[in-house]
């Protein structure tokens, strides 16, 4: 007997979802091995990386939405990246990621490499002011952690391309603060987030803060 999916009370069909979902995740227990192997070699992540935390995190969201077109602005060398390219392996999905230094950028592609995530990763050198506004998109998963007193100008250029149930992500964000630093724009930029109607934000405020919004309409 088939029952119609309105019938099914939301949280047993969202339930059922997820169930669906995880099982379509590609396991690759060799790639497993060697990206755990590379996160637990000993590298000293410095250059405004995220902690091992915030990369969990990330890694979560991105496995529990199955996002597949992910945007990263501000690699700097390779932490968080390589976090989210994990979970895309699993999803089938790759990132886009930006960094407007070289020598953060290179380091960033040897990280890559050595974790055996170079093929989910499209790691370009440039100024994200620009670049974000010239990306076609669409994304569904997007990590903001550049400058931030361009957060709330990422985010305005991001908006558009961003699917329905797509989720935007954002660093150093905390409660009560100007932001770290001293810096405002990280203030700006939740206040901006959290008067919109069509999302939806929380903060995490586990690792180094981080601000979970999900576009739930145009």
């Amino acid at each position: 007997m088939k029952i119609a999916a309105h019938s099914i009370p939301l949280f047993i069909l969202f339930l059922l979802i997820a169930i669906v979902e995880a099982k379509e995740l590609r396991e690759n227990p060799k790639l497993d091995a060697k990206v755990k192997a590379f996160l637990n070699s000993g590298v000293r992540w410095r250059d405004m990386n995220i902690p091992t935390s915030d990369g969990q995190l990330l890694y979560d969201l991105i496995i529990k939405g199955g996002y597949t077109k992910a945007l990263e602005i501000g690699t700097s060398t390779g932490h968080s990246a390589i976090w989210m390219a994990w979970a895309l392996s699993k999803t089938g999905g790759k990132l886009i990621t930006i960094e407007i230094d070289e020598s953060r950028h290179q380091t960033a592609l040897e990280n890559f490499a050595r974790a055996g995530l170079s093929d989910y990763i499209d790691a370009r050198l440039a100024d994200a002011h620009t670049l974000v506004r010239q990306l076609d998109g669409p994304f569904d998963f997007v990590f903001s952690d550049a400058d931030k007193d361009w957060y709330k100008q990422y985010f305005i250029d991001i908006d558009p391309k961003l699917i329905i149930g797509g989720c935007f992500t954002a660093h150093n964000i905390s409660v009560g603060r100007r932001g770290r630093g001293g810096q405002s724009g990280t203030r700006e930029f939740i206040e901006y987030v959290q008067s919109l109607s069509n999302y939806e934000t929380t903060i995490d405020s586990r690792g180094g803060g981080v601000s979970i919004s999900y576009k739930k309409a145009e």
